[in-house]
C-alpha cells in the first residue's frame, strides 16, 4: 500500500519527501494521520452492523409483531437468530436453518445452553429449507443467496415455506472482486456475490413480487423485500 502524506514542512533531503521528526507535529496533526490511516486501513464492508442493530432495522421493515413466525436461512452461529426470538417474543416462533454439520451441532448446543423456547432448529439441504409448508410469516436470507447453488429449486422451497401474503428479505451484495469465487454457484454471479437485479429476476420467476429495494444496508449490502402473491 502506497502512502503519501502532505505537510507544510520543508523535506529534510532531497531523497525525503517529508520530516517526520516527531518534535515538528504538533499533536493535532498526529491525530489527523492516524484518523487517514485509519480510513484507508479499514474498508467500509469490514465495519460488520450489530445483529440485534440490524434485526431492529429488518423486524419493522418485515412488520414482524410478537407472535410472528419468522426462518432464518443459512443462520451460521445464530447471532441474528437469537436477536429475532427477542422480536417475536415467546408467542413467535423462529426457525434456525444450517446446512454446515459443524455449524449445526455449534447452533443446537447454544440454544439449549440459552435455553431458547422459540427458536428450532433445521438441517437444510442444497435445494431444500425442509421447512413446513406454509410455516412461516417472514423468512430472511442475510449474506446467503449468492451462496445458493441450485437457485431454482431453493427459490421454490422459499415460497412453498411462506404463508399466502409473507415476505421474504434477501440481504446480500454485488460482486465483489476482492474475494474468492464461491464453488458451485451459476456462472452468472459475476464474482463473489450478486447483482441486485438477478436476485429480483429469479425470484419474480419462482413467484414472489418485489415490494421494496433498501439500497443503503449495512455493510454495504442491499435488502430486497419480497410478498409472496
Amino acid at each position: 500500500m502506497a502512502w503519501c502524506v502532505y505537510t507544510n514542512e520543508t523535506p529534510s533531503s532531497p531523497d525525503v519527501g517529508i520530516s517526520m521528526n516527531p518534535k515538528k507535529w504538533n499533536r493535532k496533526k498526529w491525530l489527523l494521520f492516524g484518523l487517514a490511516a485509519a480510513l484507508v486501513l479499514v474498508p467500509p464492508h469490514a465495519l460488520k452492523a450489530d445483529a440485534t442493530d440490524e434485526i431492529v432495522r429488518l423486524a419493522a421493515l418485515m412488520e414482524w409483531r410478537p407472535g410472528t413466525i419468522v426462518a432464518d436461512i443459512g443462520a451460521g452461529d445464530g447471532s441474528y437468530s437469537f436477536a429475532a426470538a427477542e422480536r417475536v417474543g415467546a408467542s413467535g416462533r423462529i426457525f434456525a436453518t444450517e446446512i454446515d454439520k459443524k455449524k449445526l451441532k455449534e447452533l443446537r448446543a447454544e440454544v439449549k445452553k440459552r435455553n431458547l423456547q422459540n427458536v428450532t432448529v433445521i438441517e437444510s439441504a442444497e435445494a431444500e429449507t425442509r421447512l413446513p409448508a406454509a410455516c412461516c410469516d417472514a423468512i430472511f436470507l442475510r449474506r446467503v443467496y449468492h451462496h445458493l447453488t441450485k437457485p431454482v429449486e431453493f427459490d421454490a422451497n422459499l415460497i412453498r415455506s411462506l404463508k399466502p401474503g409473507g415476505r421474504l428479505a434477501i440481504i446480500d451484495f454485488p460482486p465483489r472482486p476482492d474475494l474468492d469465487p464461491v464453488e458451485g454457484v451459476p456462472a452468472n454471479r459475476g464474482g463473489h456475490g450478486i447483482p441486485q437485479k438477478l436476485v429480483i429476476d429469479e425470484l419474480t420467476a419462482a413467484g414472489f413480487q418485489v415490494e421494496k429495494i433498501v439500497a443503503d444496508w449495512p455493510g454495504d449490502s442491499y435488502c430486497i423485500l419480497f410478498l409472496r402473491k
